[in-house]
């Protein structure tokens, strides 16, 4: 059986095959020289996390040990029948640029033993009694936050590093608070809620990206959305505290600060994305108190992905090749953002180790 994520149920890759299939020459995205194997099966020692001597001996032309590879890949990273990233892809129409490629030595780099995976919480909002909003033609907001939730995590644990965890693959209500606990409980590196966007204005058109603030909303229309997002655990029964005390509010914001750069600078790239496959409602990130954003210990963010009150964004909502085109959009802005901070551990902190050891070369040869 194929393994599954432990409470998601979305498939994971096997350990020692590939996991993308090429993208044909010329789509827009495509990244021939990021050839990406696995090597889970990998012989101790073979490419050891953050090893800069297993890295050096890639990077100098050296052969990996017998095993090392699989699918029949060779020493030099190109497994049989090539690989791209996930965002090339889905992304058959040319809408999205190529993601940030490490020079091809550093990209060699796979994951192995001591290494963990790059944890994505993909939040899909509302649910189970609490339908969110309604389309013009009664299409469903918690249907497409499913749909887009469970595509984006599909593309997620077919990248290299990465694994996706859903709080919620079926149509079930979970509180507010609840779902960001279950972010923290799977250790999560960032949380992703995904939304759909609506308003009494039916030519009302984009995505948008939101962020934690405890300090007031950056705009009268993010305070509303803020406001009608915290009231869906009315809609579920869960009673909501009228009041908070003012050192709680205290804690939540000196817990906050540590995460919201991050959470901006994640958000700014997938809002990046989003802009590259239609507009943005606003070109800017907002900013409003959003109940589910209070991780506390990771960057969290929320998408709105279009407006389902538009009739045209609302046909694009349920389209399965729109959806592959949004979270494709939104994987790009985590793999740029995690590419440029990766956390320790992970085979983006590996590929960067190796990639500042040989540029240090480089420069070391150049005296």
């Amino acid at each position: 059986p194929v393994p599954t994520t432990v409470a998601s149920g979305v498939p994971t890759p096997r350990p020692g095959t590939t996991t993308n299939n090429a993208a044909p020459t010329g789509v827009a995205g495509s990244t021939p020289n990021r050839a990406t194997v696995t090597t889970a099966n990998a012989p101790a020692g073979a490419v050891a996390a953050g090893s800069s001597a297993s890295a050096a001996a890639i990077l100098n032309g050296g052969s990996a040990p017998m095993g090392a590879m699989s699918g029949g890949g060779s020493a030099a990273g190109t497994p049989s029948g090539g690989s791209t990233s996930a965002v090339a892809a889905a992304n058959d129409d040319n809408d999205l640029p190529p993601r940030p490629v490490l020079p091809s030595e550093a990209s060699r780099i796979k994951m192995a033993p001591g290494m963990r995976p790059l944890i994505v919480a993909i939040d899909p909002g509302h649910g189970g009694q609490d339908p969110g909003a309604m389309g013009p033609t009664g299409k469903r907001e918690k249907d497409v936050t499913l749909a887009v939730g469970r595509e984006l995590a599909r593309q997620i644990n077919a990248t290299p590093g990465m694994k996706a965890y859903l709080t919620r693959d079926t149509d079930v209500f979970i509180p507010l608070p609840m779902r960001a606990q279950k972010a923290r409980a799977a250790k999560a590196d960032i949380f992703i809620s995904i939304h759909a966007d609506a308003a009494e204005n039916r030519s009302a058109t984009g995505s948008s990206v939101y962020v934690l603030s405890t300090k007031g909303a950056s705009s009268q229309r993010a305070r509303w959305l803020a406001d009608k997002e915290n009231a869906a655990d009315l809609v579920g029964g869960v009673r909501l505290q009228q009041t908070e005390s003012t050192l709680a509010n205290v804690l939540l914001d000196l817990a906050q600060s540590g995460h919201m750069k991050a959470s901006e600078d994640a958000a700014g790239h997938v809002l990046g994305g989003l802009k590259r496959i239609g507009n943005n409602h606003k070109p800017q990130l907002e900013r409003a108190n959003f109940a589910v954003l209070r991780t506390s210990d990771m960057p969290a963010m929320l998408v709105e992905t279009a407006f389902i009150s538009n009739p045209d964004e609302e046909r694009r909502l349920i389209d399965p090749a729109y959806q592959r085109k949004i979270a494709a959009a939104v994987l790009d802005g985590i793999d740029t953002f995690f590419t440029r901070q990766p956390p320790p551990g992970t085979l983006f902190a590996a590929r960067a180790q190796a990639e500042a050891d040989a540029v240090g070369t480089v420069a070391g040869g150049s005296r």
